[in-house]
């Protein structure tokens, strides 16, 4: 690798050493951007690959709510306004016990390539909070929401930063958190936030539109090679809007999805997740017990306890729960099944080891900055129909947001083609990304 790049890995190694997930995914994009560095010596000199890794701001903060016995109860807040070189920061919101700054770096450094990749101009950001919505009332998770955008306030806005959603991080919250904006503000910037109700600014199909585009993304991988989605199944896991999405519009274009899973295990439906099933989907989640084994007893399907869905025979495997997910075994079980397409839906969502053997094996393996987009491309969108006052139609949204697909689809053909006919879907869309 070039000795600019392996110097700058090694500091990177060295000052985030308790922060393993950043360390991996700053590791895959250099690894793939190397040619690119290598014809331009004058990166190095103007200190480009150093100040790439260096979050141009982030911050952490105390946040301190009460819950419903009238007890104080104290999390730690997170922001990291990654890179703004090509717009306000964009990116969203996770509430999840597993997040510290590492994870909250991990996803802003991705957020960074996947919101290029988008045609859009916007930054790459990433925030959340280690609070675990599961479990509290509606009262609890509004006081939280409220005591986050109070420290959160002063460092966003409609041209300075604008989170959305992500794990842990709805409709529910994203009004809860534009609401304490609002009352602390005094204006109704609706811009300032994304992921929001239709009713104070927000998009058609946001909520769809990561699954909506992972499923864009796999047609068009698919078509590239002569095949089409319709017939083919798919596994997935995950019941949340991102597997909701991807199941409603895999169903629209001819496609089962046969699984979801849950921290309980997974679901195995043969006859695939349409109709009625999907809408349990949303039931299951709104539940707020984070299983999904009440989907096998009410349809008659069967239950895997504490495994992952990684082992059926699908035709397209799309992970859509969280990072590194699927990991060495499971990839050569799919590629052993025979599997033709693998996407990450969620980010970061194969192991290393895992997307070597699927470029070994020459699977299609798309990387999640780029499957993934639809939903960052959805709240751009959200931010340019606020920015009008307008609001479009859920099918123009629906449109440009395959547009937006096809376009990122294309651009990693142009970068990722390997000599040998191959396309390295990871490596181009770190490129064109970079």
């Amino acid at each position: 690798m070039n000795e600019y790049i392996e110097r700058v890995l090694a500091s990177v190694r060295e000052k985030n050493a308790s922060e393993p997930e950043f360390v991996q995914t700053v590791e895959e994009v250099f690894k793939s951007i190397a040619p690119v560095v290598e014809r331009h010596p004058e990166y190095e000199k103007n200190g480009l690959l150093e100040r790439l890794v260096e979050p141009e701001r982030m911050f952490s903060f105390r946040i301190a709510w009460v819950d419903d016995n009238g007890k104080v109860q104290v999390n730690k807040g997170y922001r990291c306004q990654f890179n703004g070189s090509i717009g306000p920061y964009k990116g969203g919101l996770r509430f999840h016990p597993s997040v510290y700054s590492g994870i909250v770096k991990f996803l802003g450094f991705e957020q960074i390539f996947k919101n290029s990749l988008t045609g859009l101009p916007i930054g790459g950001a990433k925030g959340g909070s280690d609070f675990n919505p599961n479990g509290k009332s509606d009262g609890e998770i509004m006081r939280f929401c409220q005591a986050f955008m109070n420290n959160l306030y002063r460092f966003i806005g409609p041209d300075i930063d604008v989170p959305a959603g992500d794990i842990g991080v709805g409709g529910r919250e994203i009004g809860y958190l534009y609401g304490q904006y609002r009352h602390i503000k005094g204006v109704f910037e609706n811009g300032v936030l994304t992921g929001k109700g239709q009713s104070y600014g927000g998009s058609n199909i946001r909520p769809e539109a990561t699954g909506y585009g992972a499923v864009y993304y796999a047609e068009e991988v698919l078509a590239h090679f002569g095949e089409k989605i319709e017939g083919k199944t798919i596994a997935i896991s995950g019941f949340g809007n991102v597997a909701w999405g991807v199941a409603k519009k895999a169903a629209q274009l001819g496609a089962r999805v046969v699984t979801i899973s849950g921290p309980d295990g997974y679901v195995y439906d043969p006859d695939g997740i349409c109709g009625e099933k999907i809408d349990y989907m949303l039931e299951l989640r709104a539940s707020g017990n984070d299983i999904v084994e009440p989907y096998a007893e009410k349809y008659g399907v069967q239950f895997f306890p504490d495994r992952r869905p990684w082992e059926q025979k699908v035709d397209i495997a799309l992970p859509c729960a969280t990072q590194n997910e699927l990991d060495e075994d499971d990839a050569r079980r799919l590629i052993d099944n025979g599997v033709l397409c693998v996407g990450e839906i969620s980010n970061m969502g194969c192991r290393p080891e895992a997307i070597d053997l699927f470029i070994k094996n020459h699977i299609m393996y798309g990387p999640g900055k780029a499957v993934n987009a639809g939903g960052v491309a959805t709240s751009g969108l959200e931010m340019t129909q606020n920015a009008m006052h307008i609001s479009w139609s859920a099918e123009e949204v629906d449109q440009r947001l395959h547009g937006i697909m096809r376009d990122i689809h294309t651009q990693c053909v142009k970068y990722g083609t390997e000599p040998d006919g191959y396309i390295n879907y990871m490596k181009g869309a770190n490129i064109a990304g970079f």
